[in-house]
């Protein structure tokens, strides 16, 4: 039975971890997973929980910051596949601060690095295997990436850039049969927001955002899955997120407000 190669970035925590689980437990020993992250000990427990569904794993330590990790990744993958299917772009930082409380902006290029350079360089990489299956891309990107943050100035430009990045390569690999679909979660209960920077571009240890109503890691995921199942170019996926994409146009002022409230009282701009 041919099996169906899948590389997720990320894949250690959060989204990318529970994807594969969700991938795992839909197509059993159909699946094969590409599991990158840093820590292989998570990997590994990620791993342990895929392959009691059935599913093929490969735990492949990555930090898609560097290019030639990004490039390895890949390398090893059709080494031992001799395919990829489908590349979810999901590593990913995230940061609040307020630009001018920021002293030194070199965290802001190295938040870039990883956000936007990762997936890009794991996407060129992966592309000639991509068009081999006529496969899949994923750029899990956010509602950041479609609405600027206050607060987030550094986070919303990797994001708005990703999605730049993603939608040009659509249009580029539409005659090759390749798809691309952005993903765009809005409040995730996720760590990635505790671990994000601050205006010292240290781990914040909390989140700047009113996460009262966050999303599940569960929903989210099965919202990716499913729009990876029927290749779809947009997930967009609360109702407040798909409101504020065409309220941008029609009324951006009441936008700017909307993702004004999105913040905690404390970390508002004063």
């Amino acid at each position: 039975m041919a099996q169906h190669v899948t590389i997720i970035t990320g894949a250690s925590d959060g989204i990318g971890a529970e994807l594969a689980r969700q991938i795992a437990a839909r197509d059993g020993a159909t699946a094969a997973l590409v599991l990158a992250a840093r820590s292989q000990d998570k990997l590994a427990e990620v791993a342990k929980a895929c392959e009691a569904y059935g599913a093929h794993v490969f735990v492949r330590p990555t930090d898609v910051g560097q290019q030639d990790d990004c490039k390895g990744l890949i390398a090893d993958t059709v080494a031992r596949y001799g395919r990829i299917d489908a590349l979810v772009n999901n590593a990913g930082m995230s940061a609040h601060a307020l630009l001018d409380e920021v002293q030194d902006m070199a965290w802001y290029e190295h938040l870039m690095r990883i956000n936007l350079w990762g997936s890009a360089w794991c996407t060129h990489a992966a592309l000639p295997h991509l068009k081999a299956t006529r496969g899949l891309v994923v750029a899990v990107s956010s509602l950041a990436g479609l609405v600027g943050v206050p607060g987030r100035t550094a986070y919303s430009a990797t994001k708005f850039a990703m999605t730049g990045f993603f939608e040009a390569l659509r249009v580029e690999m539409a005659p090759h049969g390749v798809g691309v679909t952005i993903a765009y979660p809005g409040v995730v209960a996720t760590e990635i927001r505790y671990r994000g920077f601050n205006a010292q571009g240290k781990a914040a240890g909390k989140s700047g955002l009113d996460e009262r109503g966050a999303m599940s890691v569960a929903t989210c995921s099965r919202l990716i899955l499913d729009g990876m199942a029927r290749r779809q170019r947009d997930i967009v996926m609360s109702a407040k997120g798909k409101l504020g994409r065409w309220m941008k146009l029609l009324a951006p002022a009441l936008v700017d407000r909307m993702a004004l409230a999105a913040l905690k009282n404390d970390v508002r701009p004063h």
